[in-house]
């Protein structure tokens, strides 16, 4: 096994596993023709156990230099190996509980500072949920090399970008938050976002609201009192869909 692999390395370990029949497969299920949000994107036909198995081998031996690279190709799944190898990065600059939460600060910081600058290349969903949680998420949990935490007004930023995916990147990166029992980031983030009229920001403002309901139900029902009306349907149904049938019909037949 290599000290260290390319970007090139890389790409040619992932075309042995390309398949036009799942190519196909999945240029529908991306929606890539003209006018669907996925217009444009080129794939090989990879499976994600096979690009998780490249990322395997790689996994912290490719220098950011190379998954600049990654990031860059046409390939879908090669940018997703990029991404997946910058949450590697990041999952290995998590302090463990034994270690002071400014160990490797800089590193995080620089891990997420180069991630925000390639956010272009994360131009699908799955590309999005697959990476922003496990490298915002864990940088805005943990203290800056001067001791300070991050600035969470970073999400209200990618909010109000005009970028589809960026708009879904400030949602889903609430996911790690929410996990450690922190809401108010996602609640506002939810609310900035709640007139939105893509149905995949629906998706994900009800997918965090739900992960909130699986940590305190009071807290989400708290929100809904205030917001249900406002919450486009699709976005109401993902939030409320693991309550018990009465609660949740409650909440679908309310005027």
């Amino acid at each position: 096994m290599p000290d260290t692999y390319n970007a090139a390395d890389i790409t040619e370990a992932l075309m042995l596993f390309a398949d036009e029949q799942q190519r196909e497969m999945l240029m529908k299920f991306f929606k890539t023709k003209k006018g669907e949000y996925g217009h444009g994107d080129q794939f090989l036909g990879i499976k994600c156990p096979q690009t998780r198995s490249v990322v395997n081998m790689a996994r912290l031996k490719t220098p950011l230099t190379e998954i600049e690279k990654l990031l860059a190709s046409p390939w879908h799944e090669v940018r997703l190996c990029g991404l997946l190898l910058l949450v590697e990065e990041m999952k290995a600059a998590t302090p463990s509980r034994r270690l002071p939460r400014t160990a490797f600060a800089e590193r995080r910081k620089a891990i997420a500072d180069f991630y925000l600058a390639h956010l272009e290349s994360a131009n699908n969903w799955d590309l999005v949920d697959m990476s922003c949680p496990k490298i915002l998420g864990i940088y805005l949990l943990f203290p800056l090399p001067d001791g300070t935490m991050p600035d969470r007004s970073l999400l209200d930023r990618l909010a109000a970008d005009a970028n589809l995916w960026k708009q879904r990147v400030a949602m889903v990166t609430n996911w790690m938050l929410i996990r450690c029992g922190q809401f108010d980031d996602a609640l506002r983030i939810a609310s900035a976002l709640i007139g939105h009229k893509h149905d995949l920001i629906h998706k994900a403002v009800g997918w965090m609201l739900r992960e909130i309901w699986k940590k305190n139900e009071d807290v989400l029902e708290c929100y809904l009192e205030t917001h249900y009306r406002a919450l486009p349907r699709t976005a109401l149904r993902y939030a409320i869909e693991k309550m018990s049938e009465p609660r949740r019909l409650y909440w679908l037949n309310r005027k």
